[in-house]
């Protein structure tokens, strides 16, 4: 059995054991299309820029919220490691974030329209796990007040988030710097 990508080179289906493959190679590809062409990209297109056919899609992710939650599950991933290996530093954490909102910031309204799927509730409780832990490093530092709480964090983040969305073409880094030291005076004693 072949399968035809872009209708220029067959190759053979290898069943099963092509499923890792495929799945990472739809993630990589939603958030290439995502970041495009925005959150309600066809998925069709995410399917062919990944070189696989709609079934794997589907197999792998039954829909849209299943697909962008995933491609934010990446995202906390990468979060958790770097916030990690900076000691729980709240400028690591505000800066990664900046990164990762700058790819998928239009990722967020479909997560937000889900807020009360579980799927999408897994992820809030890891971002929140990630904020406790970096307020409480920051706190015996000696870099934040008492009055700094994760609600704090989140809405800064949401706040940041919100900005990178909305940035110019080709201001996107210099409004996530910008955005960043903002909330870093108001959250951070010096």
């Amino acid at each position: 059995m072949t399968d035809v990508d872009d209708g220029a080179i067959a190759r053979r289906n290898r069943g099963p054991a092509a499923g890792p493959e495929n799945r990472r190679a739809l993630l990589e590809a939603a958030r290439e299309v995502f970041a495009e062409t925005g959150p309600s990209a066809p998925l069709s297109a995410i399917a062919k820029r990944a070189g696989v056919g709609q079934g794997s899609l589907y197999r792998h992710f039954p829909d849209r919220v299943a697909l962008v939650a995933a491609v934010f599950e990446e995202n906390l991933e990468v979060v958790e490691a770097e916030v990690a290996a900076a000691d729980r530093s709240l400028d690591r954490l505000l800066e990664i974030i900046a990164e990762q909102a700058a790819v998928s910031a239009r990722l967020i309204e479909v997560l937000w329209t889900h807020a009360h799927d579980a799927r999408v509730q897994h992820l809030t409780e890891r971002l929140v796990s990630i904020c406790t832990e970096t307020v409480d490093a920051e706190r015996r530092a000696g870099r934040v007040s008492d009055d700094v709480d994760v609600d704090d964090i989140l809405l800064a983040i949401t706040m940041l988030a919100g900005a990178l969305s909305q940035a110019p073409a080709g201001r996107g880094e210099a409004t996530g710097r910008r955005a960043r030291g903002i909330l870093q005076r108001g959250l951070l004693r010096r």
